[in-house]
């Protein structure tokens, strides 16, 4: 397994155009050899970017994936996407997955890794609970998967015997899970339900599906065709119309009608799979180091941080010593989806993993070494990771000193104008947010993050898996923020400390319930409009004065309500030849020395204005309220 890694430190760059603002740049520690691949994992950059820089500088026939490069081109291509190169192979260690086979045809066949995929509520549990002969979609908070499943299915007539079955959650906030799901995976199933068609969730993994196009087969499983209201026909023919070439209309993706509920269909569909990944032929080694992903994360009572594992290479063992990102580990117990003891993880298997000594998040790489090699790849990343928080924080850091300059030289300016845009910022809900899996955390983020406008809109200022904690309210508490808890419990004790400390908690186990929550905070922080609505107007007909006690008079203006119903609790303005010329309330609303609270249209009365004695013949009296129309998002 060849080995390199990166780190960075930070140095003065130079000045941007804009005043007072300096980008913090970064220094790349680079090996004597690095592949083209593993470069490009240094740099931080997408491969395909980097062999497009390398063919514009004459280098082409350099720009395979495994070519190695030395050095020196190496600190050139470093230069070209404005990093500092430094030769250091000590401060460069890191664990890099093995180079592809020379002959993958020389290996063992593997199963097919199968993502099914689909808008919520279109069956997708029910379909696997029914090919695993196991209850999930019961546990599911309102039979809505929560966060990704990793199944191993033994069907007959595969090649390997088996087929995995990633469960992908089908609600929106989940695409950063489904979009991970699908970058390991071999085939899609995309569920779509018969009697409900192509929904919003379908055309996001139909986008998905054309983004992979030529690396992943797809495979339409049209489900609940037991209804009497299924139409296969329709959801054919608006599958087509979204883009998806099927067989039935002369295309190359198959479509098969199942039922989850009964099973009917199930055995066409894995049929249909394995012949696919007859024909995709997938094979990889089932020897040396293992290489997977991180599917899911979570801490497990009696066994600490667990992790569900997706092996694609190699075999792995208990005893092994793995890193994913910043969190390593000894293979200490693998089970498998029916929680029973695995003693190998060979490739396709997906295995809950214990050991770890940290949380690995959802979605990271899982790669096997010595545990000398292991350690020291492992303090270059958390080296790496620590720096790069540096380099983040003193970005901000210039940035805000930069703003800040530029805040003291407006408010010199006098004018009013520049002082609104100045304090015209956008309004925060701050949150803290914890999960049950890394998974969810991660899209849940993903989810509310995006809630917002240019005026208000969402800041996490820290995440967490487990249980809600004492910490998490002083973090809240000091972030003047709420505490948003998904699918965790929160102990009675931290529910009073909130409580003392005034910070809001809300739990949910449903995902859609918190998107909606957030938005109302969210909404709430938007200004108000406020609309004017005339409730009543009445016409002065002819003004009496009436005697009070003390040779007081009081002017009263006799006047018949000619629309709406005139209020005395309704604010008043007296509108003269189309203007306004007074605003305020009424002092005295009455019909034959009768005090009245309201007086209906058609019907004459006396008025009287508060503080205002210059009441004309002719003059229309209006009653209006105000009324608060709250922002929208």
């Amino acid at each position: 397994m060849k080995k390199v890694a990166v780190n960075v430190h930070s140095r003065p760059a130079t000045p941007r155009s804009r005043p007072g603002r300096k980008k913090v740049a970064v220094n790349v520690y680079i090996p004597t050899t690095v592949s083209v691949g593993q470069l490009a994992r240094l740099l931080n950059v997408r491969q395909t970017l980097l062999q497009r820089k390398m063919v514009d500088a004459g280098m082409e026939a350099e720009a395979s994936y495994d070519h190695v490069l030395t050095s020196d081109y190496a600190a050139l291509l470093a230069e070209e996407f404005g990093r500092n190169p430094i030769i250091n192979d000590e401060a460069a260690f890191d664990i890099y997955p093995p180079a592809p086979h020379p002959d993958p045809t020389a290996l063992p066949t593997r199963p097919p890794i199968i993502t099914i995929m689909g808008h919520v509520d279109h069956g997708k549990t029910t379909l696997l609970d029914t090919l695993r002969s196991a209850s999930v979609a019961d546990n599911e908070a309102g039979g809505i998967t929560q966060h990704i499943g990793a199944f191993s299915v033994p069907v007959k007539g595969s090649s390997s015997g088996t087929i995995t079955f990633l469960d992908t959650p089908g609600h929106a906030a989940f695409s950063a899970m489904r979009s991970r799901g699908a970058s390991v995976t071999d085939m899609v199933v995309l569920v779509v339900a018969a009697d409900d068609g192509v929904m919003p969730q379908t055309k996001e993994v139909i986008r998905l599906i054309k983004g992979e196009q030529g690396k992943v087969g797809v495979v339409v499983a049209i489900n609940k065709v037991d209804k009497p209201e299924a139409d296969v026909e329709k959801v054919q023919h608006a599958l087509l119309a979204e883009g998806l070439q099927l067989e039935a209309f002369g295309g190359d993706i198959p479509s098969v009608e199942v039922s989850g509920l009964t099973g009917h269909g199930l055995t066409d569909l894995t049929d249909t799979l394995s012949l696919m990944a007859e024909v995709q032929d997938l094979r990889a080694e089932q020897d040396g180091p293992a290489y997977g992903h991180v599917i899911e994360s979570k801490m497990h009572k009696g066994l600490g941080p667990t992790a569900t594992v997706l092996v694609l290479r190699g075999c792995l063992t208990p005893g092994a010593h793995i890193l994913a990102g910043t969190s390593s580990g000894k293979v200490r117990l693998m089970s498998n989806s029916s929680g029973a003891t695995v003693k190998a993880a060979y490739p396709g298997m997906a295995v809950t993993v214990s050991g770890w000594r940290s949380l690995p998040g959802a979605g990271d790489e899982v790669v096997q070494g010595s545990e000398g090699d292991v350690k020291k790849a492992l303090a270059n990343r958390i080296r790496k990771k620590e720096v790069e928080t540096v380099l983040i924080d003193a970005e901000a850091i210039n940035i805000a000193r930069a703003a800040e300059r530029e805040r003291v030289r407006r408010k010199e300016d006098k004018s009013q104008d520049m002082r609104n845009i100045l304090d015209g910022g956008p309004k925060e809900l701050r949150l803290v947010i914890k999960g049950d899996v890394s998974g969810s955390v991660e899209a849940v983020v993903g989810a509310l993050e995006g809630i917002g406008n240019e005026k208000a809109r969402v800041k996490v200022v820290s995440t967490g898996v487990g249980d809600v904690t004492e910490g998490d309210v002083m973090m809240a508490k000091a972030a003047e923020g709420i505490i948003v808890s998904f699918s965790v419990k929160i102990p009675r004790s931290v529910e009073t400390t909130a409580a003392q400390n005034h910070v809001p908690i809300y739990s949910s186990k449903i995902i859609y319930r918190i998107m909606d929550e957030v938005r109302d905070r969210v909404t709430a922080l938007l200004p108000c409009t406020y609309e004017t609505k005339v409730t009543g107007e009445a016409t002065v007909l002819q003004l009496f004065d009436i005697h009070l006690k003390g040779k007081m008079t009081k002017k009263i203006a006799g006047c018949r309500v000619s629309n709406g119903t005139i209020e005395k609790s309704k604010g008043a303005r007296v509108v003269r030849n189309g203007q306004v010329i007074h605003e305020g309330v009424l002092d005295a609303l009455k019909q034959h020395k009768k005090d009245l609270l309201e007086v209906k249209k058609g019907t004459e009365c006396g008025i009287s204005l508060q503080d205002y004695e210059e009441l004309r013949n002719g003059d229309l009296i209006q009653m209006y309220q105000t009324i608060e129309i709250p922002g929208v998002l």
